[in-house]
């Protein structure tokens, strides 16, 4: 046997690092429900229940797989600007927006340098921080769940350089004011406004980003398009940053695949749209059979989720009890949220069957 110790080759912070927790593949969860997959509810990872453009499974049929795509990503960057109204090079696309998130940190952050996070949040800021051998400061958001911009000033210091925030926030849906958004860009750091929900909320901050060269703004085709498998996102920023990220990212990063489904998408945004609109009124539905509920409180959200409050230690319980029905919602680690969890908006028979369950367990 080897003498050789490979945990020596390992850089030390991440010998053992704390890692992200993604939600689970359908077929684990209907092994543990004891049921088939097409008999799980699954409402924990903010998935599409409408899933994608029916243009999309024609389009990827028939791609050149044996092709290399274009590491510029000429055609898919000049139809995000048509779609978006952005200038090409201001826009940089990856494999899902959580691509470009790593490939901010690994432009801008060096070891012992700082983020800023604003929690409860989206996990993926604090864990690329942690790969890549930042510190994230916490700053936590006020009781209605909104960012408290002094706080996060106050939490500033020579070693900061990115402030993140998620707006919608997941997973407590809140939606950043452009006030809000102005009063982080002041402090001169530069800001990352993830944006993965922002068709279900309406609001965005990307008509900003020309104004500000330290603002980026985050998409992803996961949520509105229905392709999460595909892994397709991108970013709004400065030509100064998209360029410098090319330089950096791996050529190929864009698969051709993902290509032809995004062409696809963007070709049948009226019939995204109006699947987006079932979501939201879906959303809408939801909260007003949870408030129907004694012990149970939905918050407001502008994403395709609703976090739900309980009475104090139930949460657990609950969770677990749904899960042995075969309905699998999001739970959190966090002590804030111990109290709580999210729920994905569905299909209306989705949340008929969450909601008839709460009715029991609860």
């Amino acid at each position: 046997m080897s003498s050789i110790k490979l945990k020596n080759f390992i850089r030390p912070h991440l010998r053992e690092i704390e890692t992200f927790s993604p939600a689970e593949p359908p077929e684990l969860q209907a092994s543990k429900a004891g049921i088939t997959e097409e008999e799980i509810v699954r409402l924990n990872a903010n998935e599409n229940p409408y899933g994608f453009s029916p243009k999309v499974a024609e389009a990827v049929a028939n791609v050149p797989y044996n092709i290399y795509p274009d590491p510029f990503q000429r055609k898919v960057r000049a139809a995000l600007s048509e779609f978006t109204g952005v200038p090409a090079e201001r826009i940089i696309a990856g494999a899902g927006s959580d691509e470009i998130i790593d490939l901010i940190f690994r432009l801008v952050i060096e070891p012992g340098d700082k983020i800023i996070d604003s929690e409860p949040t989206f996990g993926m800021y604090s864990f690329d921080a942690r790969v890549n051998g930042a510190e994230t400061v916490f700053v936590q958001r006020d009781e209605n769940f909104d960012v408290d911009v002094d706080a996060v000033k106050g939490a500033i210091d020579e070693r900061a350089k990115i402030i993140f925030l998620c707006s919608p926030n997941n997973p407590t849906g809140n939606v950043a004011t452009p006030e809000q958004i102005e009063g982080l860009v002041e402090t001169g750091l530069l800001v990352v406004i993830d944006e993965a929900y922002w068709e279900f909320s309406g609001s965005t901050a990307a008509s900003m980003v020309e104004d500000h060269d330290n603002l980026i703004v985050l998409r992803t085709m996961s949520k509105w398009a229905g392709i999460a498998g595909l892994r397709i996102g991108y970013g709004i920023m400065s030509p100064t940053l998209v360029n410098h990220i090319i330089d950096i990212k791996q050529p190929y990063n864009v698969t051709t695949a993902s290509e032809a489904a995004l062409m696809a998408t963007l070709a049948d945004a009226e019939y995204l749209d109006g699947n987006r609109d079932l979501i939201v009124s879906e959303r809408e539905r939801l909260i007003d059979l949870l408030n129907g509920i004694p012990g149970v409180k939905p918050w407001p959200s502008g994403g395709n989720y609703v976090l739900c409050e309980f009475q104090p230690g139930r949460a657990e319980e609950i969770f677990e009890k749904m899960a042995m029905r075969g309905i699998f919602l999001r739970k959190f680690s966090s002590k804030r949220l111990r109290d709580f969890f999210r729920i994905s908006v569905g299909t209306p028979s989705d949340t008929d069957a969450v909601v008839a369950a709460l009715q029991e367990f609860v």
